[in-house]
């Protein structure tokens, strides 16, 4: 397992987000467990598994321990709820979020959007801003996209196990959905990728869960009310607001564009 070794800044925004330098010399961003935020790292690590075994483009993460004495040298850490995990992204340098890229003509990897958008519908990611997505600039107005940041997945960072029973499913307010959506081709991607989704393994979303440390506090039964909201979602709730994007965002769009 990497270890820290050189405390950088703290990054801006509400998630209690580090950048912490580590073993490997890369540059991580680490969150801790935060009252208030109980669900934020429990959310981010499904949300990162799930992510990657769809093969969407999210950056490198994972669990990782800070000693006690490393935190005690920084007074942005030492005030933290001690866990023995925490959650660890790899910091991607050099790019711009969705506010800093003005003119966006190219995304490259366009053939994973209709996936990203699926994903954040599943989970009821509520927080897909322009502030949520890293472009990185390949040539002139070309960028690859990269999602980040799913402390809000089941619609909130702080949800109780009752919440997971009664997700909306409406059209999620996201101008980064819309960016989105330009690049994708066919209605047809949207299709292939609801078909993924709907034969990813149960027993791999239960192991996913299963290993949330602990000390996250996510319950027995949190967990498993996870899992059922998961997997009844992808089959009864996903098609539906799959048609209603469709319908609503990606064809107004494209009928535009003719």
């Amino acid at each position: 397992m990497i270890k820290p070794v050189a405390y950088k800044k703290t990054l801006e925004g509400k998630s209690n987000a580090h950048l912490i330098t580590f073993s490997d010399g890369r540059d991580y961003v680490v969150k801790y467990f935060q009252p208030g935020f109980e669900k934020t790292l429990a959310n981010e690590w499904v949300g990162y598994c799930l992510a990657r075994y769809l093969g969407l483009p999210i950056p490198f993460a994972e669990l990782v321990e800070i000693p006690q004495d490393f935190s005690a040298q920084v007074p942005e850490l030492a005030k933290m709820t001690p866990t023995q995990f925490q959650f660890a992204s790899l910091y991607i340098a050099d790019c711009l979020d969705g506010h800093q890229a003005v003119e966006v003509e190219v995304i490259l990897n366009h053939e994973t959007l209709a996936a990203v958008i699926l994903f954040d519908y599943w989970l009821c990611n509520r927080d897909r801003t322009r502030k949520n997505i890293i472009l990185c600039d390949k040539d002139i107005d070309s960028y690859k996209l990269w999602i980040i940041d799913h402390a809000e997945i089941f619609n909130s960072y702080n949800w109780q196990e009752s919440d997971l029973e009664f997700l909306p499913v409406s059209i999620l307010k996201s101008a980064t959905h819309q960016l989105m959506a330009r690049f994708i081709k066919t209605e047809q991607e949207f299709h292939d990728q609801l078909e993924i989704i709907q034969t990813l393994p149960i027993h791999l979303i239960e192991e996913i869960v299963q290993l949330i440390p602990d000390d996250w506090e996510v319950s027995k039964e949190e967990r498993k009310e996870m899992v059922t909201a998961l997997v009844t979602r992808r089959k009864r709730a996903l098609p539906v607001l799959m048609k209603k994007f469709i319908k609503k965002i990606y064809q107004p769009l494209h009928v535009k564009d003719e």
